[in-house]
């Protein structure tokens, strides 16, 4: 049998420590499944004497990630730490520039310095595994870079951050408030004590920018996303999408087109009958759009501490299978220095149309000023429905169109006329709606 792979893991939280048990747990399992043992030789956190429910006592321990990641006592860095900058990013460095395979959970790390750690990683003949980073347990990044060989990707789209899946769901199914939904989140442990990083699009974002990078071969590009976070749905818009046989889904969606590759993030109308508008809670789906597969969908646990653990251990279970002499695969599907520039598609119809709902002064006019501003800017309507804006609100309308294939450019141009004439007595909302998914 094989040496054994020691492993060194930095950062103790939930997910670590679950790491650090599922090794210990299923040690002889793990052994007979890679044909050698797999050792946690080393771990790196802040504190040295909280207790974490698993026995690390015979691991080296550093106070220093970095200095963990350059001894000659691991074989594998395991990046828990979480970050783009700081110990995450000078310990993954460290670790590849040394020679160590890497394997991390952290988007935001690789969103932001993925290609250039995959060119260092490459350049040492190292692995560096991330099946955790995107979508939790989640076999995504395996089957993209792996299984797929032959198959030119057109769109890859999906639910990609279960804070926001786990609001979305609560709101239709109990009819309770944003911030409600919100509240029970971060009680349960599902929403960070600040969200933003997770309601307002950011984490979905770095993961579709990852996997825009393996679906097109492009280098990523994080900071050249369209995202619109879930922060203003109200019932009003969950309401009215079930009225219109939709569900509302924060999306990740990206897409080759016949100018560039188009990534956006936004809450979308998903037909209620469609496979993606029944993944509920926290669970994460990933939609690949092949010409040879067809369509494939993933689906399953995105996030916790089991979920992400055990997309942790296959990578490491990957490191121990290797051996000596073997060619590792690139990063990213193609070699880093091959991944071809970014280049961002130019503003397109919509075929699925939008959902527009504006709170309006109940006056003489206002119909028609509406009517025109959408006629001005060539949008053709396929429904348009006034009702009460409710029981408080005797002076205002609810105004609910839907629009046929249109650009986004003109929804919003025709939105801001409407604003400026002054009908509004509150924001705006606008959603796309998707036909299929």
């Amino acid at each position: 049998m094989a040496e054994a792979l020691r492993v060194g893991i930095a950062g103790l939280g939930t997910v670590g420590a679950s790491v650090a048990r599922v090794l210990r747990d299923k040690a002889a399992e793990l052994t007979r499944q890679c044909g050698r043992e797999i050792v946690v030789s080393a771990v790196s956190a802040r504190d040295r004497n909280r207790d974490r429910g698993v026995d690390l006592g015979a691991a080296r321990w550093f106070d220093d990630p970095v200095g963990m990641a350059q001894t000659a006592d691991i074989d594998v860095f395991v990046e828990l730490i979480g970050g783009d900058e700081g110990p995450s990013r000078s310990s993954v460095k460290a670790a590849l520039e040394a020679g160590r395979h890497v394997v991390t959970a952290n988007k935001a790390l690789l969103a932001k310095h993925g290609v250039a750690l995959a060119e260092a990683a490459e350049k040492k003949g190292v692995l560096l595994n991330y099946e955790a980073a995107v979508a939790g347990g989640i076999p995504v990044i395996k089957t993209m870079r792996e299984a797929m060989a032959g198959n030119s990707v057109t769109r890859v789209f999906g639910i990609l951050n279960g804070t926001c899946n786990y609001i979305l769901t609560r709101m239709e199914a109990e009819g309770i408030s944003f911030d409600a939904c919100l509240k029970d989140a971060q009680r349960l442990g599902y929403a960070e004590a600040d969200p933003t990083f997770d309601i307002e699009g950011h984490d979905t974002a770095h993961k579709l920018s990852i996997l825009t990078s393996l679906a097109f071969g492009t280098r990523i590009a994080a900071n050249d996303i369209y995202m619109e976070g879930i922060s203003n749905i109200s019932q009003a818009d969950i309401r009215a999408a079930g009225d219109l046989g939709y569900r509302i889904k924060l999306l990740g969606v990206a897409q080759r087109t016949e100018s560039g590759i188009e990534q956006r993030v936004h809450p979308t109308m998903v037909p209620t009958a469609s496979v993606i508008a029944q993944v509920h809670g926290v669970t994460n789906a990933v939609a690949i759009e092949t010409d040879i597969l067809g369509e494939l969908l993933l689906s399953g646990p995105g996030a916790g501490g089991n979920a992400t653990a055990s997309a942790v251990v296959g990578d490491i279970a990957d490191i121990a299978k290797s051996r000596p002499g073997f060619q590792h695969g690139p990063v990213f599907g193609l070699p880093a220095k091959e991944l071809r520039p970014y280049k961002k598609a130019q503003m397109r119809s919509h075929a699925g149309g939008y959902f527009i709902r504006l709170t309006v002064h109940d006056r003489i006019g206002v119909f028609a000023a509406i009517a025109k501003r959408m006629a001005d800017n060539d949008i053709s309507l396929e429904s348009i429905v006034q009702h009460a804006a409710g029981p408080d609100t005797a002076l205002q309308k609810t105004v609910i169109l839907v629009t046929h294939e249109t650009t986004e450019a003109a929804v919003r141009k025709a939105v801001d006329g409407i604003t400026r004439d002054d009908h509004l007595t509150d924001k705006p909302q606008v959603i796309r709606i998707e036909r299929a998914g």
